[in-house]
């Protein structure tokens, strides 16, 4: 009995690191973002539920480009029939590919914001964090094609996030 129970104990164990080294497995970003081509406006058209953007609907986000070379964040949303809006700033982490972002709302806090698809003429991208506790999907207009909608979801769930957490945001 007490071998069986330190057996069961052991693979237990063993499941737990494997299931673990699967999701720890680096995060994936894009090879490369113009960033010139990837400011402008964004409607969000689901993400893992957060917070800071607990009861909003119509979710959009606009970037621009400062002259120090960081990127100006201004994310608005509808909230109790009220325009909500949050201001901040990013930097790229990672020059060679510029995929890989930190933004920053309130100082001391950042987040990293990873953009691991992206379509080729930048009409809609995926964003996420390598702890897999943020995910974002993003349109140039406010609607997705569902099939890639659909693409990005399995995309996603290959990278390791947890889909199931995903919602739609309301957006018309």
């Amino acid at each position: 009995m007490k071998k069986e129970i330190i057996a069961t104990s052991v693979a237990l164990g063993l499941t737990a690191l494997a299931l673990q080294a699967t999701r720890c497995k680096p995060l994936e970003t894009v090879p490369y973002v113009d960033l010139k081509k990837y400011v402008g406006s964004w409607f969000e058209i689901a993400a893992f539920p957060q917070w800071f953007e607990s009861g909003c609907t119509f979710t959009s986000a606009a970037y621009g480009l400062a002259k120090d070379g960081s990127i100006i964040v201004k994310n608005r949303c509808i909230k109790d029939n009220k325009i909500k809006i949050a201001e901040g700033s990013a930097v790229v982490a990672d020059k060679t590919s510029n995929a890989k972002l930190e933004v920053q709302f309130q100082w001391p806090f950042k987040g990293k914001y990873w953009i691991i698809a992206l379509a080729d003429d930048y009409s809609y991208a995926m964003v996420g964090h390598p702890n897999r506790n943020y995910l974002w999907i993003l349109s140039r207009r406010s609607t997705l094609d569902e099939r890639i909608y659909n693409q990005l979801v399995v995309q996603a769930a290959n990278q390791g996030f947890d889909v199931r957490k995903l919602v739609k945001t309301v957006q018309v």
